[in-house]
């Protein structure tokens, strides 16, 4: 599922088509990509991009997690679920509730300040380098908050009330103590943000490839929608893209190894010290309530505004009037929506229970059985997470043309590409869960005459669901998403809703667009709400 692909990736940027299905091996591949014009700018594109984005929304999920975990800031505790909703919404939907909000000709967001402070000029675009960080980031902020209330959680605060009774004040201790003891996790944090940030595509191509700006993820892209499709520069163009993206991940694995001087849990009980601010907390109240207002509120409501509107507008009084159903009544008889809407449905559901049921067999195997090169197994089954999705996406593409295997261009290839790519995820849940297991059990029921399946299924599995569950949720919302790795392999059958919607809003049907926005994520919560009901209460560990 990931070294063939992969392999055939590589062979793919060596090769270039002299005739129908005749290839020599050639360097061509590699000049093209590397040698050309635009090399150096995208390049420094991309970087800027993915380290600019990923200090923004280490900074958002730091101050997020810090402000809900460590301080007496009022009514924190509410804001710890709004914090992570922004997961709910698609990457394409938060990048076109920010384009209705800050587009430099009808952005609501500008076209309000201009009216209120009479601008001759938009004071956004978000057809710009600093936009795309900032869409990004903002989007990513659920990630970042989650590692990092991790962190500030498991952290003994006797060091910090060591550095109070010694004379510091709040500040110095959250600077020279708090700060210093999540150097590690930060650093690791940051890794995974820039190497998220560098595998993006969503924002690249609603607001990078308009404004010009390209990074590797677009190149790609544009590589292979040419006529005819040139494979072999993509291809070249995607290695590169997997070479930086597994550095990254190499860098990242290598940081969160390196903490051991850092560790301040022990077997001692205690409870995280909250920092009193004073009459800072409601500073930091303020800050929540803004975050919440502008960045988690806000795109759901000019999604929602746009979607009953026949076209584009502000909003107004004079604009209530043409509120109507019409989007959705159009919806009700739109033959590709209810096509891309049964695909995106079975697509979610099956990579989650296809991945989990992968995984929890594989767990078992790594830290239950005592199989000779189990350890293999878990290496591969973390390979994927180096692979960018446009990257799995174009490896398949190379893979199922060479084979005369009949599944490219059906929602198979794409069930395919989606379980590859996150069973990492569903790895981490299985065997987090799994590690918990005393190996009594299972051999209680060894001793009562149960065979290994029959254990496995009625002893492991019940006792595994919680982290099961917990896994499946994750997995079944970012495949309902998921539109990087689709761009490349869905076809008009094997469309998803949210190629479906970069579709649409190529074509300028922005409020049609914004109806299927609001019916996607409705989809999803109703999903995840019905498994969660039929699986029973479980505690989601992160």
């Amino acid at each position: 599922m990931a070294v063939l692909p992969l392999f055939m990736l590589l062979v793919g940027s060596f090769q270039a088509e002299v005739a129908p299905r005749e290839f020599v091996y050639t360097l061509k591949n590699y000049h093209n990509a590397y040698a050309s014009e635009h090399t150096y700018s995208t390049f420094m594109n991309s970087f800027i991009f993915a380290s600019g984005s990923a200090a923004m929304t280490f900074l958002f999920g730091t101050m997020l997690a810090w402000l809900t975990e460590r301080t007496n800031t009022p009514l924190r505790a509410l804001f710890v679920p709004i914090a992570v909703v922004p997961l709910i919404l698609p990457g394409v939907l938060e990048s076109i509730a920010w384009i209705f909000l800050l587009s430099p000709k009808f952005g609501y967001l500008n076209v309000w300040l201009m009216q209120l402070f009479g601008l001759s000029s938009p004071p956004f675009n978000v057809f710009s380098l600093p936009g795309m960080i900032w869409v990004h980031s903002v989007g990513q902020v659920p990630l970042a908050f989650l590692m990092m209330t991790a962190a500030f959680k498991s952290m003994d605060p006797s060091l910090e009330e060591s550095a109070l009774m010694s004379g510091a004040n709040t500040w110095q201790t959250f600077k020279r103590v708090t700060l210093r003891l999540l150097m590690p996790t930060a650093g690791s944090v940051l890794l995974i943000l820039f190497v998220r940030t560098l595998e993006s595509f969503e924002t690249p191509a609603l607001i990078g490839i308009p404004a010009r700006i390209y990074v590797y993820t677009s190149e790609i892209f544009l590589a292979f929608n040419e006529y005819p499709p040139d494979y072999g520069r993509g291809g070249a163009l995607a290695v590169g893209l997997l070479l930086l993206s597994a550095v990254g991940v190499w860098l990242y694995t290598r940081a969160t190894k390196e903490g051991k001087k850092f560790q301040t849990v022990t077997g001692k009980a205690f409870r995280p010290r909250q920092f009193d601010l004073g009459p800072w907390r409601w500073v930091g109240f303020s800050f929540l309530m803004i975050y919440f207002l502008f960045v988690v509120l806000l795109p759901f409501l000019v999604l929602f505004w746009a979607s009953f509107l026949p076209f584009f507008a502000a909003p107004s009084w004079s604009a209530l009037d043409k509120l109507s159903l019409d989007n959705y009544r159009y919806l009700g008889g739109f033959r590709p929506f209810w096509q891309a809407m049964k695909n995106s449905i079975i697509l979610s559901t099956l990579t989650a229970t296809v991945a989990m049921v992968l995984t929890s067999l594989v767990a078992w195997i790594v830290y239950k059985s005592k199989l000779r090169g189990a350890w293999i197994l878990d290496f591969l089954a973390f390979v994927p997470i180096t692979i960018p999705g446009i990257v799995m996406g174009m490896s398949l593409i190379l893979l199922y043309v060479a084979f005369p295997i009949p599944i490219y261009g059906t929602i198979w290839v794409l069930l395919i590409a989606y379980v590859t790519r996150f069973i990492p995820y569903g790895m981490r849940s299985a065997s987090g869960s799994i590690l918990q297991i005393h190996s009594e059990l299972e051999e209680a029921a060894s001793a009562s005459g149960a065979s290994w399946w029959e254990t496995f299924k009625r002893v492991t599995l019940p006792l595994l669901r919680p982290g099961l569950v917990a896994g499946w949720i994750y997995i079944c919302i970012v495949s309902f998403r998921e539109f990087s790795t689709s761009v490349l392999l869905a076809t008009g059958e094997s469309r998803v809703l949210s190629i479906l919607l970069f579709t649409m809003f190529e074509q300028g049907q922005v409020t049609v667009v914004a109806a299927i926005g609001v019916l996607m994520i409705a989809t999803l919560l109703s999903i995840v709400a019905i498994f969660y009901k039929l699986t029973g209460k479980v505690g989601i560990q992160t």
